[in-house]
């Protein structure tokens, strides 16, 4: 028997409607650098970041809702229309429920039709949930799923880790997935790996059963995110290039057919060198992390809706969305838009 992985069968799924929310409140850096004590220049030179949005408020389920009626009008579309809501983050709204149902009640959708819940793969969410709805629909089980990133992370920054601590923004991402009939849209490809041994190189160890909030033993620093950054890097480097082989060679791509990459947007530095180390061009790269910051798992819709409404993408364009997560996970999908 061959170990050898099949190439992946295309599943007949298209992107109908695709949202973002942005909260009002822009963080420049000459905030932060006051804050924390850090010389004029420091961020945007360590991170690539010049302003990144903060809540003001605003939950979880707020922001994926605005996202979801801007994805739900592209689609043409209503809430009741919907067979499914997934919510695709980090940072939910609250341990239980999942905060899909919450979105749903923002939405003022009907009760007892959509089948609500989450997906958690950190950074990495919105593509694990968008593999979860696109093979719901492929298999026939639903016509019309909305999926949706919103991430809120300043109350889990730690001020003594500044390259981390400035590099995260808020936002809200949401697309309505159907089935694609004869329009050429698919999803053709899907890869997700995870190397556990990295995975106290990202992580917060407090909010579960380990360090329970009720646990007296549990400190305020267990509930801050840590991020050991460089040996982070160092382990995933090797494995970049042959994941994206993996990736292209699965969907039967070459670099050159691909109209955009849209990549978490972990850093500059991570960006800059991942689109040298992978084989494409710079032109082929969407950024906003200079304006949006690390969004975590929104990152990456945020910037794909970003580039839809812009015209950077457009109906037939071959898309790769690509990224690095906690775990340590690596994770890509290969789409015709």
């Amino acid at each position: 028997m061959s170990d050898t992985i099949p190439q992946s069968v295309a599943l007949s799924v298209r992107i109908t409607g695709i949202g973002s929310y942005l909260p009002p409140r822009i963080v420049g850096n000459h905030e932060l650098e006051d804050a924390l004590g850090l010389p004029p220049g420091w961020i945007v030179e360590r991170t690539g970041v010049r302003e990144r949005r903060r809540c003001g408020g605003e939950t979880s389920a707020f922001m994926a809702a605005h996202a979801a009626r801007q994805a739900l009008d592209m689609a043409g579309i209503a809430a009741a229309d919907l067979s499914a809501i997934i919510g695709a983050s980090s940072t939910p709204q609250q341990a239980i429920p999942c905060t899909a149902v919450f979105v749903q009640r923002e939405l003022q959708a009907p009760e007892g039709v959509a089948a609500c819940f989450d997906v958690n793969a950190t950074c990495l969410s919105f593509l694990a949930a968008f593999d979860v709805a696109a093979r719901l629909i492929a298999g026939g089980a639903h016509r019309h799923v909305l999926v949706f990133s919103s991430e809120s992370a300043a109350h889990s920054l730690n001020p003594s880790e500044p390259e981390s601590a400035v590099l995260f923004g808020d936002a809200a991402a949401a697309v309505v997935i159907s089935r694609a009939g004869d329009s050429g849209s698919a999803l053709h490809s899907t890869r997700l790996q995870t190397w556990h041994s990295g995975a106290e190189l990202s992580q917060i160890s407090g909010g579960g059963t380990l360090h329970h909030p009720n646990d007296p033993d549990t400190t305020a620093a267990h509930n801050l995110f840590a991020m050991r950054g460089p040996q982070l890097f160092r382990k995933a480097a090797p494995l970049l290039l042959p994941f994206m082989d993996s990736l292209c060679d699965s969907a039967g791509w070459t670099r050159d057919s691909i109209a955009a990459v849209v990549p978490h947007q972990a850093s500059r530095h991570g960006i800059e060198l991942g689109w040298k180390m992978l084989g494409f061009r710079e032109e082929q790269i969407v950024v906003n992390l200079a304006t949006r910051g690390n969004c975590i798992a929104a990152s990456m819709p945020l910037a794909l809706a970003e580039s839809v409404h812009s015209g950077r993408i457009v109906r037939g364009d071959r898309v790769v969305l690509f990224g690095l997560a906690a775990g340590l996970s690596l994770g890509g999908a290969t789409i015709t838009f």
